[in-house]
C-alpha cells in the first residue's frame, strides 16, 4: 500500500512540475517579441512590391519599375550616380502622355497637345530637348539624355579618372 501511495505522490509531483514548466515556457514566449516581418508585406495599396522595385503606374495601370524608364538627373548635380535623387519618365504607347516619377513623391502624368510640343501638368513641363528636360515654373529641375534605364556617369576603374 505504501508503494502505491509513493508511486501516486511521485506521479502527482511529476504532473505538477510539468504543468509549472509549461506555464513558465508560455510566460517566456509571451514576453519575447514576435517577428512581425511577413514576406510580401511591403505591398502598396495597389499590390506593388516595393522591395522588388515596383511602384504603381497611373498611366499604365499596373505595377512598374520606374527606373526602367528614362532617367533624368537633378540639374544641380547632373553627373550624379545616386539614382535615389533622379526622376524617371515612362511614356504611353502613342507618346501623348508621360508619367514622371519624382524621388520621394508620388508620380504625376503630363499631357502634350501635339508632337514636338512639351508635355504639361500644372506648372511642370517635360521638354524634348537634347533628350528631355523637366521644368517647374520655367526652371529646369531635371534633365537626361533620353536613353532608357539607369546611367553610370563615372567609371568603375579608378585609374580612368586620373
Amino acid at each position: 500500500m505504501i508503494k502505491n501511495i509513493t508511486t501516486l505522490v511521485l506521479l502527482l509531483i511529476v504532473l505538477v512540475s510539468c504543468k509549472q514548466q509549461d506555464d513558465a515556457i508560455q510566460d517566456e514566449t509571451k514576453t519575447q517579441p514576435k517577428d512581425s516581418t511577413i514576406v510580401g508585406a511591403d505591398q502598396d495599396e495597389n499590390g506593388c512590391l516595393a522591395s522588388a522595385g515596383y511602384t504603381w503606374s497611373k498611366l499604365n495601370k499596373e505595377c512598374v519599375r520606374a527606373f526602367t524608364g528614362i532617367q533624368l538627373n537633378p540639374s544641380d548635380d547632373i553627373a550624379t550616380e545616386d539614382v535615389t535623387l533622379c526622376a524617371y519618365v515612362l511614356f504611353n504607347d502613342n507618346g501623348d502622355k508621360a508619367e514622371v516619377f519624382m524621388p520621394d513623391e508620388k508620380s504625376f502624368i503630363l499631357t502634350r497637345s501635339a508632337e514636338g510640343k512639351p508635355w504639361i501638368f500644372e506648372d511642370y513641363q517635360l521638354v524634348p530637348w537634347k533628350g528631355y528636360v523637366l521644368k517647374k515654373a520655367g526652371v529646369t529641375i531635371y534633365s537626361g539624355d533620353g536613353e532608357i534605364g539607369n546611367k553610370v556617369t563615372g567609371s568603375d576603374n579608378p585609374e580612368e579618372g586620373e
